[in-house]
């Protein structure tokens, strides 16, 4: 910066750094990108990223069951469904192919009519279906947006790569799908727990309290035959996070799509977003959704559950372990900090009962057959009160975890403060000391090192090595700084900061709509979904500000800028904090937003005219 400006009249005069943004919090804009003095009053609700609403209104959930969740941030009130079509095709005419007998005759809701529906349909969207581009056939049929590109109007059919389609069952499908009668049987309460209900008894045993006296005379007897010894951790799969780029689990924003996204972009491993123990066991297409991945994702995906009563936790590792095929890791949230889940006994309240959390932990250990449990907490519920490493020691010595995470923030400093990496290390020498102390152990049969994974704060490829560097961190949970800068992982690997152009971002845009069209669907319902999820990712990415101009580097995550604009009209786009920007780019993708389309910022600070 040059520190001074001209007047009208020529003479040189001193500028305020706080005129143009410069003074502590704000973001260093070189000043011929400064188009306005005072900084951008955002408020950016951090929470949200990590922990935020749950209101997952995905095609698997949008049928989910229960009181809405109350919504942090500023618009609590805002409407996420989307809009059906007018007129609706029975999905028995889907492909031409294929016609199958409608179940409910004349009583069928849907028209039966082809030609009437692709009149009300409107005109196709340009270019070529991403679904078909992918696997060589559209499962949406003749509700595809891009019908044109794999219909034949002449003979009225549809187009099918049949290579294509064998390639794509390889390595191009989702994994962990939960089977139809699986599902049934758990909604029916008939699902056969065998493995759980042996290990929850013997668990039963060991509440010895005043509430649990009459059990306990029942179960004292036998309580030795309950259980066999589960597999050791030598004996499950083999974690290794050393170096490696990690994903943190995040909520509405860390959903499929952005998931592959990330693993094009660099990314090692990946989570499912936050899934509660008990819709699990319930049988809920909106919580089996969340354990679903792409098949790039595997090995390398771990699914993220949050419990707070052992016998639900549980039976949860059992049908992890029965119905799924490509999981890395079961991993216990013992850190999130929202009110709702903390009043349950969930998240972070876990590391407030530690014997709670023990018998949870090995209980899951027991029924999840061959997949690793792990742990991810924060450093305590209240600020100034660090119970990590205390509840770490407890654990290692129990013998049930592969690794755990810690996030360097309490309960209760959410993200008000940058993340205590100091206490994160000496955490991290614990963890050493207890694997150098178990390979010196001769008498000791189960020696797979438990990792360390440290989180909070990592913004710059500099973040991420100090972090990796320092004694006894195995590696980094990137969150945050994934979801504003998904190439994150593309500079630690060069060792610099990349200035991307305002066309490579797109480039990114581009492929994440491809994938959420393929998760979701091509046909109305699904672009709007893709499109709301893609407007929910722009709300953390659009806080780029370009490194070629900032004046000085690293940049801070927490940074806010003046107003600013770009070196041209699209990296101004890109950057605009106005969710009806956000909208405009999501229809260089998936066409123009029609009028039923809603989508309403999280935060008030996006809402302005």
């Amino acid at each position: 910066m040059s520190g001074v400006k001209r007047t009208t009249e020529g003479e040189e005069t001193s500028t305020k750094k706080q005129d143009l943004g410069y003074e502590k919090g704000y973001a260093a804009i070189k000043p011929e990108f400064i188009i306005a003095t005072e900084p951008v009053s955002a408020v950016y609700n951090d929470d949200e990223a990590e922990t935020g609403d749950r209101n997952k209104d995905d095609r698997d959930n949008n049928n989910s069951k229960g009181k809405k969740k109350k919504q942090r941030g500023q618009n609590k009130k805002r409407e996420l469904r989307q809009v059906r079509e007018t007129v609706r095709l029975c999905s028995t005419l889907l492909d031409p192919d294929n016609i199958r007998e409608c179940k409910h005759g004349e009583n069928c809701s849907n028209t039966h009519d082809v030609e009437e529906y692709l009149a009300a349909k409107g005109e196709d969207l340009e270019g070529v279906c991403p679904v078909y581009q992918a696997i060589g056939y559209c499962p949406a049929g003749l509700k595809c947006r891009w019908l044109g590109s794999h219909y034949d109007q002449e003979t009225k059919k549809l187009v099918k790569d049949l290579a294509k389609i064998e390639q794509a069952a390889i390595d191009n499908h989702e994994v962990n799908k939960i089977s139809v009668d699986a599902r049934g049987l758990l909604q029916r309460k008939k699902y056969n727990h065998e493995k759980a209900e042996s290990m929850i008894k013997w668990l039963d045993s060991q509440v010895n309290n005043d509430d649990n006296k009459e059990h306990l005379e029942k179960v004292k007897e036998n309580q030795a035959s309950y259980v066999e010894a589960p597999l050791k951790k030598a004996e499950k799969k083999k974690l290794n996070f050393k170096g490696a780029k990690i994903v943190s689990p995040l909520t509405t924003v860390g959903n499929l799509p952005y998931r592959r996204l990330m693993k094009t972009l660099g990314a090692d491993v990946t989570y499912g977003e936050m899934a509660l123990s008990l819709p699990l066991i319930q049988g809920y297409n909106s919580e089996w959704a969340l354990p679903k991945a792409h098949s790039s994702e595997y090995p390398g995906f771990g699914v993220q559950i949050a419990g707070s009563k052992h016998w639900a936790t549980t039976k949860v590792a059992e049908l992890i372990a029965n119905e799924t095929s490509s999981v890395s890791e079961l991993n216990l949230n013992c850190g999130c900090p929202i009110d709702l889940l903390y009043r349950q006994g969930q998240g972070s309240a876990l590391m407030e009962q530690p014997s709670r959390l023990a018998r949870i932990l090995k209980g899951m250990n027991y029924c999840s057959g061959d997949i690793p449990v792990t742990v991810k907490m924060r450093t305590g519920t209240k600020d100034g009160k660090n119970i990590a490493i205390p509840l770490i020691k407890r654990l290692l010595n129990e013998g049930d975890i592969a690794s755990i995470t810690l996030h360097g923030r309490s309960r209760q400093q959410r993200y008000t403060k940058e993340a205590d990496w100091n206490y994160i290390a000496e955490a991290a020498k614990v963890v050493k000391e207890f694997n150098e102390n178990q390979e010196e152990d001769k008498e000791a049969t189960d020696k797979q090192k438990v990792q360390f994974v440290g989180n909070g704060d990592v913004f710059t490829w500099e973040d991420w090595y100090k972090a990796t560097e320092t004694e006894g961190i195995d590696s980094v949970m990137v969150a945050r700084g994934a979801l504003i800068k998904p190439w994150i992982f593309e500079e630690v690997e060069a060792k610099q900061y990349l200035d991307k152009s305002a066309s490579e971002r797109l480039e990114i845009y581009k492929k994440y709509a491809d994938f959420a069209i393929q998760h979701w669907g091509p046909d109305e319902y699904g672009v709007g979904l893709a499109r709301r999820f893609m407007c929910e990712f722009i709300s953390f990415t659009h806080r780029y500000i370009p490194v070629g101009i900032l004046e000085r580097l690293p940049p801070k995550m927490n940074e806010r800028p003046p107003k600013w604009k770009g070196r041209n009209e699209l990296e101004t786009l890109l950057g605009s904090t106005d969710y009806k920007d956000w909208i405009k780019i999501t229809e260089m993708f998936l066409g123009k937003a029609g009028d039923n389309f809603n989508f309403t910022p999280k935060h008030k600070s996006n809402s302005y005219n």
